[in-house]
């Protein structure tokens, strides 16, 4: 299948030829025709499939095709971060590029005045965070009354990250009559729950895909003791001559705690996090992309959004509490046809992480050893939940010395 044989206009066929595209992606071929004919979408993707280009040229198609002179936003497009809100509305616009389409980008964390002069102009598209969407909202600076198209885009975070009573908020002022796209890497019971308040009979695609990871990306673990990781990732970047590395920590202050200490190992490194201006997170993140910061180190949510398609290595120094932000984090690279690999460092202390991971992705990771960072094999586990029997913290241990144990029953 080509773009040519999805019958999109000239103007999306111009971009795509202007972009290189040659061939939709897997994710692509499923949803642009379901999208096309109108229905309702349920997607599963994983990250870096092109699944942005899979909403929004069916969605660029319709708003062309319609040629809409009354400036009312058609399209809204909903996502958890201020960095994916960015990403998606810079897709956009390229993809938009041969168009009068005008695509707004608003998000918290900005001045909220450009934003409201942008929407005062007028746009078709609007690429929003809950938050400021519903700030837009309550000041009158934007109505959804004729919007078409609603997407939802990574659903699975925007409910981890509390946003259901911003969007039952906004549901409330949408109009029923309207088609709604439902896109994430990864689907579990809360999304689910949600599907039939949000979507009418929708149909499903990528299922097969659920809760994998990319299939160009190198997975290793690592053994090594808490308080010798940064030390091992200072290593393994100056030992292979790393250029770009993402770093992923869970915590703001281990963000700031890690560039600190690999500056100081003289490697280029900024954090992003929540507590970072949103200046600060852009000028951190375009030094990354040029190649002036040699590292960047992020939280999850400050992470989400982040497309580099020539990122090829991704670092967890911690492992994520949820599992399925396993999958988000190392989908960063092997992105668009390219390899990558992602080091996950495991502390002894993390082994029921690791299970999680397991879990999920159905899998056995079991953790090497780099020689001059073996793992002391003399501490014990610490298990910080609640009622966790010894048995499981002996097999927890038995693990990390690379030993194999019985998987329990799923």
């Amino acid at each position: 299948m080509s773009f040519q044989s999805l019958n999109l206009v000239d103007e999306l066929n111009q971009a795509l030829s202007h972009l290189e595209f040659a061939e939709p992606t897997e994710i692509q071929k499923l949803s642009i025709p379901i999208v096309m004919q109108g229905s309702d979408l349920l997607a599963t993707a994983q990250t870096g499939t092109g699944k942005t280009a899979a909403f929004m040229l069916p969605i660029l198609n319709k708003l062309i095709s319609a040629e809409h002179t009354d400036c009312a936003v058609r399209a809204l497009v909903l996502a958890p971060t201020r960095e994916l809100a960015q990403q998606v509305a810079k897709d956009a616009r390229r993809l938009a590029k041969f168009s009068e389409i005008k695509v707004a980008c608003i998000y918290g964390g900005a001045n909220i005045g450009p934003q409201e002069k942008i929407l005062k102009e007028g746009a078709d598209i609007v690429v929003a965070t809950p938050g400021r969407l519903l700030d837009h909202m309550i000041k009158g600076t934007l109505s959804l009354n004729a919007v078409e198209q609603l997407v939802f885009d990574e659903a699975d975070r925007m409910l981890d990250m509390g946003f259901i009573g911003e969007i039952k908020r906004i549901m409330r002022k949408m109009p029923e009559k309207r088609q709604t796209l439902l896109f994430s890497a990864t689907m579990d019971d809360v999304v689910l729950s949600q599907v039939n308040t949000w979507l009418n009979n929708p149909q499903r695609v990528g299922v097969e895909q659920q809760n994998s990871t990319a299939d160009k990306v190198e997975q290793v673990f690592y053994a090594v003791d808490e308080e010798r990781k940064r030390e091992l990732i200072a290593h393994l970047i100056g030992k292979n001559n790393w250029q770009q590395v993402l770093v992923f920590t869970r915590t703001k202050k281990s963000a700031d705690d890690y560039a600190k200490e690999l500056n100081k190992d003289g490697l280029a490194t900024l954090a992003i996090h929540g507590d970072k201006s949103q200046g600060a997170r852009d000028r951190a993140l375009e030094q990354f992309k040029s190649g002036k910061t040699r590292v960047l180190v992020a939280t999850d949510v400050a992470a989400r959004g982040i497309d580099i398609k020539a990122l090829s290595y991704v670092i967890n120094a911690e492992l994520p509490y949820v599992a399925e932000d396993y999958i988000h984090r190392i989908g960063r690279t092997g992105r668009a046809g390219n390899t990558g690999q992602s080091i996950s460092l495991v502390s002894i202390d993390e082994q029921w992480l690791l299970e999680e991971i397991e879990v999920l992705l159905d899998a056995r990771l079991t953790p090497q050893w780099l020689v001059g960072y073996e793992p002391d094999l003399t501490r014990e586990p610490k298990d910080n939940r609640k009622n966790t029997p010894k048995s499981r913290k002996q097999r927890d241990k038995k693990r990390i010395l690379g030993q194999r144990t019985t998987r329990r029953n799923k």
